[in-house]
């Protein structure tokens, strides 16, 4: 098990590590500094998929697929939310989808988890999940949407079939105006942290917020990020905003009942 510090999430699972640069959204990801910094600390499961480009790290496109840690949540007795490959992507072109069938067969076994799968290719997510994979109420599935030169990645996920869609707009680096939440259950929103951190528009979060609003989606605002993002924070509108969908539906239930 990995612990994270990451806000909307529990632990962390990573059967897969390893990733390339999608989009704007990719240019300082953490997962890349953290895969450095474990090659470096001579972990064998990170070698090589990072290389030095301009003084800073950079996914190399390499993926490696680790059979060993597959099994590491049916070894964890208590229900946590756990977010599926922090340091990779579940749906990467280099991952086949005999290896996704591993990780889904886990999961299966596994319901008292909730598993939390965040992808930048909705659309290989959508073909397998439609075609190869069983639903599963316990998995949910999201994208990454970090400008609305990326906001098509919204209409792949709309189709996919699962309990929970959810999209990250993290780091948010531009306004999507005009993105529909219809059909999505929860976002996340959150500017970029951490060294060359691009700066973060509250315009562009008040669309999102109106958005969930409208579509009744569960709103999350994870931090306003920056170089030190413990300084900025995580209040938004006077108060923080740690909505999910689980806490949504024991709302309305309860709200049903009352």
């Amino acid at each position: 098990m990995s612990e994270t510090k990451i806000e909307w999430t529990d632990v962390t699972w990573n059967p897969v590590a390893g990733c390339s640069i999608m989009s704007a959204g990719c240019t300082n990801c953490y997962a890349m500094r953290m895969a450095a910094r474990l090659e470096a600390m001579g972990v064998d499961k990170y070698q090589g998929l990072t290389r030095k480009t301009g003084g800073r790290a950079k996914w190399t496109g390499d993926v490696v697929l680790d059979e060993a840690a597959l099994l590491l949540p049916e070894r964890w007795r208590k229900p946590r939310l756990i977010f599926v490959n922090s340091m990779s992507d579940l749906f990467h072109p280099s991952v086949p989808l005999s290896f996704v069938g591993k990780v889904w067969e886990v999961m299966r076994r596994t319901p008292h988890h909730t598993y939390q799968i965040l992808t930048k290719r909705p659309d290989r997510m959508l073909e397998m999940t439609t075609h190869h994979l069983q639903l599963l109420d316990n998995v949910w599935l999201g994208t990454s949407v970090e400008d609305q030169q990326v906001a098509h990645r919204i209409e792949a996920l709309r189709s996919v079939p699962a309990k929970v869609r959810f999209v990250s707009f993290e780091p948010l680096l531009g306004p999507v105006e005009g993105v529909r939440l219809e059909g999505i259950q929860w976002a996340i929103v959150g500017g970029e942290s951490g060294p060359g951190a691009r700066p973060i528009d509250q315009h562009w979060i008040d669309e999102i917020h109106a958005q969930c609003a409208a579509a009744g989606a569960a709103f999350f605002f994870k931090q306003w990020g920056g170089v030190n993002k413990k300084l900025s924070g995580r209040v938004y509108n006077g108060r923080t905003w740690d909505e999910t969908p689980l806490a949504r539906a024991f709302e309305n239930a309860s709200a049903a009942q009352g």
